[in-house]
């Protein structure tokens, strides 16, 4: 079965920075979109970034100009690097691997911003 390892969560300052990743156990040739998701507590799961498999990205407002989603292939890993990190960015970030007929998540990471 194919398992999503996130990594890279943690406490930040504000302004501070954070890569995520997401390590896929295996390839998953299937997938076709690429995307990370956040759930900030008392809130509902929201996008917040995607890449397609022709390397399309695509972003929420809340963090265009501040993040940055990218891929590699060889490493089967999908990154979010984020800057500028603000208190409202908080949540708890999960990795989402979708193509037809598959749905994959990860188990989720914690972002922490906060003096």
């Amino acid at each position: 079965q194919v398992q999503l390892v996130e990594s890279g969560g943690g406490l930040v300052q504000p302004g501070g920075s954070l890569r995520l990743s997401c390590a896929a156990s295996e390839t998953i040739s299937s997938v076709i979109l690429w995307s990370w998701y956040r759930q900030a507590p008392g809130k509902q799961r929201a996008l917040v970034a995607g890449i397609t498999s022709s390397g399309t990205t695509d972003y929420a407002d809340s963090v265009k100009d501040r993040f940055t989603i990218s891929r590699d292939n060889a490493k089967n890993t999908v990154y979010l690097q984020m800057n500028s990190l603000k208190p409202q960015d908080t949540a708890v970030y999960y990795c989402n691997g979708w193509g037809p007929g598959n749905n994959y998540w990860g188990q989720g990471t914690q972002v922490t911003v906060s003096s």
